[in-house]
């Protein structure tokens, strides 16, 4: 591979999470939806029902909504002791969890 190559295959790896960055703000109260309903199948059992009493994982009820590309990180890649997910979501499927968190659980 040539320098040039490795150069601009390191550049993408940086960049992709910063392309989430750059979406729209405002979820719709159907990606809202998708996502709660993803995180109850694929999150709870750690972060806890409906984002409360995470059993020992990181409360995403403070998760900061500046940090978009942190979160998208974090499920892609794994942390800690969270596993990644970023095969088994797609990049819709992680939005949805982001505008989840961000919205927050309505009591």
């Amino acid at each position: 591979m040539t320098m040039k190559r490795l150069v601009w295959w390191a550049a993408l790896a940086v960049m992709a999470p910063a392309a989430y960055a750059d979406m729209e703000d405002t979820p719709s109260p159907e990606q809202i939806k998708r996502g709660a309903a993803l995180y109850a199948q694929h999150c709870a059992a750690c972060h806890g029902p409906r984002m409360a009493d995470p059993e020992g994982a990181f409360d995403l009820r403070k998760f900061p909504p500046d940090q978009r590309s942190r979160f998208i990180n974090s499920v892609t890649n794994g942390k800690n002791s969270m596993p990644p997910w970023g095969g088994l979501f797609k990049r819709e499927e992680i939005d949805s969890l982001w505008a989840y968190v961000v919205a927050g659980e309505k009591k």
